[in-house]
């Protein structure tokens, strides 16, 4: 068995495959092992792949940069042959792959072996992961009465404690760096389009969903999207293409940046003094690297853009259950589906075409004015999250909430819909604060974790670019990491 597993990153591991000194095998089980050990007090793993995971070991692997790396795919929309899909819901039971999609075809060409699959909010849509249908909530390494995040808080957590160096995670509101602000991980958000969603997807929620992985180190983040990005066959658009490969840039001075920060909340109203703290320690680290810091932010319409987004969140999800009672050949009834989930498709259905296409014009138009602030600025810095992470169950519906949920059901008044919604959204945007801007605009952005409060635990910070530059956020990813290490700071497990 492999010594010191837990020390090296995806690429390391690969490293010791290529010369021989550990096989594709002895990581395979240094992995099991790991998740067998822990995961049932944190709850990230939902099906296991391990039969199949020893024989590709065993087997002749392509030749790519993470040749026999263990690795796990989030329950999500990505699926494998022959295998299960819960997507954290109920109704799913049942839903098996009869193919690969696109990206998990070019995790298996980058030589990545997966070892199963990570829990999911239902249907993706909470910034924690306590899906009723895995029947436990995914826990926090750092803190087990903590969220891990959401919707990929099964990766970040398996990530976090050690089970593999990266993990599979999207996001479409701040999926992938919400979850690595709670577990302390690196998590990049690409640039619309540049990973593919082919071929049963056309675009995520309007363009605002993307897919890529967290991971402990930035090189590892920088070369699985050398190995995953470009075009996708029948894509309805593409992102630029890169200046050079994403790993090199990991290896180049980002040069001297213009950086605008706040510690003020985007699109909710209060911030947790750790959170403005963290930034501002950020902004002074920026400061001692040499970069131009000062304070400012771009103009939100808070009230314009979450309304958007909900409408747009609504709708989708009406149309993604309808679209999987069309495959699953069943009626979907609202006992399959979480009382949260079951209203928001509820409202969905009554939001208007016009409607909807106000709020997809709404938020290209705020994508225009990112852009536009972007000519004068390199970057914006924030918090990653507006809280530290948030008990286990601290989102959870009340009694009271539940009630009129259930009445609702029964009752369905599109008024008294709306407002529910409304109230909830209040709730999540006031935690996930300023992740969603970038989704709305198709902006790429990182969470880097930088910061601890005085409870231990991880508090990320948020960096967004412009429209397509993924490269300045690793050249500057790989800069604050040389600065200050995060690698060896492990969860007390």
């Amino acid at each position: 068995m492999i010594r010191d597993y837990e020390k090296f990153d995806a690429l390391g591991l690969a490293h010791l495959v290529k010369t021989r000194e550990v096989s594709p095998l002895e990581l395979v089980e240094a992995a099991i092992e790991r998740i067998e050990e822990r995961d049932a007090r944190i709850g990230a793993i939902v099906h296991r792949t391990y039969d199949r995971a020893r024989k590709e070991a065993q087997g002749e692997l392509p030749d790519g940069p993470f040749k026999g790396v263990p690795f796990l795919l989030k329950d999500l929309l990505q699926l494998e042959d022959g295998q299960p899909t819960l997507n954290g819901c109920r109704f799913c039971r049942g839903l098996v792959s009869d193919h690969d999609t696109e990206l998990v075809r070019r995790h298996r060409a980058a030589g990545l072996i997966t070892l199963g699959h990570t829990a999911t909010p239902e249907l993706g849509i909470l910034p924690v992961t306590e899906a009723e249908a895995y029947g436990r909530p995914t826990r926090n390494p750092w803190d087990l009465e903590r969220t891990s995040g959401g919707s990929s808080g099964g990766s970040a957590a398996a990530v976090a404690a050690g089970y593999v160096p990266l993990a599979h995670a999207s996001d479409g509101g701040g999926s992938i760096r919400i979850p690595a602000s709670c577990c302390g991980l690196f998590g990049m958000k690409p640039t619309r389009a540049r990973n593919p969603l082919g071929p049963d997807v056309g675009d995520g929620w309007h363009g605002i969903s993307v897919e890529h992985a967290v991971s402990r180190s930035v090189r590892d983040s920088a070369a699985l999207l050398d190995a995953t990005h470009g075009l996708d066959e029948g894509a309805p658009y593409a992102a630029p293409p890169p200046e050079r490969p994403y790993l090199e840039e990991t290896g180049r001075d980002p040069g001297r940046l213009r950086i605008a920060f706040t510690d003020r909340s985007l699109l909710g109203h209060t911030v947790h003094p750790d959170c403005a703290a963290a930034v501002r320690d950020a902004a002074e680290l920026c400061r001692k690297l040499g970069h131009d810091v000062v304070e400012g932010a771009p103009p939100v319409d808070r009230r314009g853009l979450t309304r958007a987004y909900l409408i747009l969140v609504a709708s989708e999800t009406a149309a993604e259950i309808g679209f999987l009672a069309r495959v699953l050949n069943k009626k979907a009834t609202a006992d399959q589906f979480e009382a949260g989930t079951w209203m928001l498709a509820q409202v969905g259905e009554k939001y208007s075409g016009a409607e909807m296409a106000a709020a997809v014009h709404l938020i290209h138009a705020f994508g225009r004015q990112l852009a536009h602030w972007f000519t004068r600025h390199d970057l914006l810095l924030t918090p990653t999250l507006a809280t530290p992470p948030l008990k286990v169950g601290e989102l959870k519906l009340k009694l009271h909430e539940e009630a009129l949920l259930r009445l609702l059901r029964a009752f369905p008044s599109e008024l008294v819909l709306r407002k529910a919604l409304d109230v909830l959204a209040e709730q999540g945007f006031e935690f996930a604060a300023f992740t969603a801007i970038a989704n709305l605009s198709g902006a790429p952005a990182i969470n880097v974790p930088l910061f601890w409060n005085a409870e231990g635990l991880p508090i990320g910070t948020h960096f967004v670019a412009r429209y397509g530059d993924e490269g300045l956020l690793y050249r500057l990813a790989a800069q604050l990491e040389k600065a200050r290490p995060w690698a060896d700071r492990r969860p007390p497990l």
